[in-house]
């Protein structure tokens, strides 16, 4: 199917390897969305240690204070671009979260970090709604969640990018240094997409369309009378709204994989957050230790190395970025594959791969050493992460061109006010709750016993957070209080990390749930675009 100048046109209005160069930009500004968003997750131990941070306070920087704004503007940007150029709200959001970035390398206290961590969000709430928009106007439907999935590939490579170069720069440089470097590169690129990329026309990629099912009926806001009253705009914005909340939450498929989405994302978040402080705690921790290379590892596997924040970084953003990766485009290129034949496998894919992804994940947080932590880590993410294509693709072929930038937004604004902005602190919490416990029983309790003692009140008189400021003990406090600080925090991040990977089988039910019916509304809604 060749891309027309217009719904029937003759001739392609862009070639392929403008459409790849599009795609390339956009899938750059996803990347450093993330490396802007997720580089608190690899300096957070130091940003900890220099502020005197609880666990549920950095938790709350990495997701709470960044998704409120990120969420609840989400949806007036998306109905903006459902009007105005896509291309220059993209250019713009780059230049103001790039700006906050590097703003968050001068706060000197936990409030001022905070703010700047919402001016972050503010910026990026602009990002993804509009790119998925533009994406499905470059693609059509067949290569739709190939294309996105190539798209959320931002999410693993700016995850990576900003684990290892994060963790190098704070170790290095200090983590204030950290926020500057990773925020500048976002003010280049903002420039080249508002120079480079053009405005697509709405349902470029898209047949001559024919409204048959209720949703479809409503008249093109093009058509619109030119001056309405301030209440007038408002309930027509709202009955737009209310027509894609019809889609997405009144679709038992549609709905079910936004639920699965968001309950995984809610772990994933969760559980993200914390993986640099538990390698730290758990395998070294020591921010001065002497540097080692990958080659010392090869030459002497048995030997001790101690782990430095750059190296942890390293470690979790290659090993992450590298299984989270494969199994971000095969999830979108497997299912649309294979969803030629049944639909059902855009809903079955992700659900058996995050059920096969738990258990795995388990295994390398139980494990006595950092490197066969690292190996088994490799191999979960090829399964976790076959959930992104699939469903952004199921959901913008399920609404209007003019309607998917407003899908997008009210889709992360469910997702990210409940993963993002729950998902770390919940974790952080529940770290906090089990170390209360574990510091009054040795430290080292299973999880089970663990959750079971914090449950029912267990938790003892001593108080974790007042004798381990920042999660370690006092300048000069006795080595046995030391060592019962390291013990814990090891610990209960450990524990907290493995309550958070349970979500995901709860998330592959809802997979599993929506692929009941998904066919059937895949083929109404291919007969509604090609009637």
């Amino acid at each position: 199917m060749n891309d027309r100048g217009g719904p029937g046109g003759d001739k392609p209005l862009f070639s392929n390897g403008y459409k790849r160069v599009v795609l390339g930009l956009l899938l750059a500004a996803y990347t450093f969305n993330f490396i802007d968003r997720t580089i608190i997750a690899t300096i957070g131990p130091k940003i900890r240690e220099d502020l005197g941070l609880t666990s549920t306070q950095l938790g709350l920087l990495g997701g709470l204070y960044f998704a409120l704004l990120y969420t609840i503007l989400g949806i007036p940007i998306a109905r903006i671009a459902e009007r105005f150029s896509r291309v220059k709200i993209v250019a713009l959001a780059l230049i103001v979260w790039s700006g906050f970035t590097m703003l968050c390398g001068t706060a000197a206290n936990f409030a001022t970090l905070a703010a700047f961590r919402f001016g972050v969000g503010v910026g990026e709430a602009g990002c993804s709604p509009a790119s998925h928009s533009l994406i499905s106007d470059y693609f059509e439907p067949r290569k739709r969640a190939s294309a996105l999935s190539i798209y959320s590939f931002g999410i693993p490579l700016g995850t990576m990018f900003g684990a290892v170069a994060g963790g190098w720069i704070a170790q290095n440089f200090g983590w204030r240094m950290a926020f500057m470097v990773v925020g500048a590169p976002g003010l280049i690129l903002a420039a080249i997409v508002w120079l480079v990329m053009r405005e697509p026309p709405r349902g470029h990629s898209e047949v001559i369309e024919h409204p048959v099912l209720e949703e479809d009926v409503t008249a093109p806001l093009a058509t619109a009378p030119a001056a309405l009253s301030f209440w007038a705009m408002i309930r027509r914005e709202l009955a737009e709204l209310w027509i894609v909340t019809k889609i997405l939450f009144g679709k038992w498929p549609v709905l079910n994989m936004v639920l699965g989405v968001t309950i995984a994302s809610f772990g994933s978040y969760g559980s993200g957050q914390f993986v640099p402080q538990y390698f730290l705690s758990q395998f070294g921790g020591h921010y001065g230790a002497d540097h080692w290379t990958w080659m010392q590892i090869f030459a002497n596997p048995a030997a001790k190395f101690t782990l430095t924040l750059a190296t942890v970084g390293l470690i979790t953003g290659l090993v992450g970025g590298f299984s989270s990766g494969i199994g971000t485009l095969v999830g979108g290129y497997l299912s649309d594959r294979i969803g030629k034949a049944n639909p059902a496998w855009y809903s079955l894919v992700p659900a058996f791969g995050l059920c096969i992804a738990t258990p795995i994940y388990i295994a390398a947080y139980m494990q006595p050493d950092w490197k066969s932590a690292a190996l088994i880590l490799l191999i979960p993410g090829i399964f976790h992460y076959t959930y992104l294509g699939p469903t952004f693709g199921v959901v913008q072929n399920s609404v209007e061109p003019r309607r998917r930038a407003t899908a997008t937004a009210l889709m992360f604004f469910f997702l990210n006010l409940i993963a993002l902005g729950g998902g770390p602190p919940f974790t952080g919490w529940v770290i906090d709750q089990l170390a209360a416990y574990n510091f009054n029983h040795g430290g080292g309790a299973g999880v089970i016993a663990s959750l079971t003692g914090w449950l029912t009140g267990q938790t003892g008189a001593a108080h974790f957070v007042a004798q381990c400021p920042g999660g370690v003990a006092p300048k000069g406090a006795a080595a046995e209080l030391a060592a019962a600080c390291h013990a814990t925090l090891s610990n209960s991040t450990r524990q907290g990390i493995i309550v958070s990977l349970c979500f995901y089988v709860w998330a592959g039910i809802h997979y599993f749930l929506g692929a009941i019916g998904l066919a059937k509304h895949m083929r109404e809604r291919a007969i509604a675009q090609a009637a």
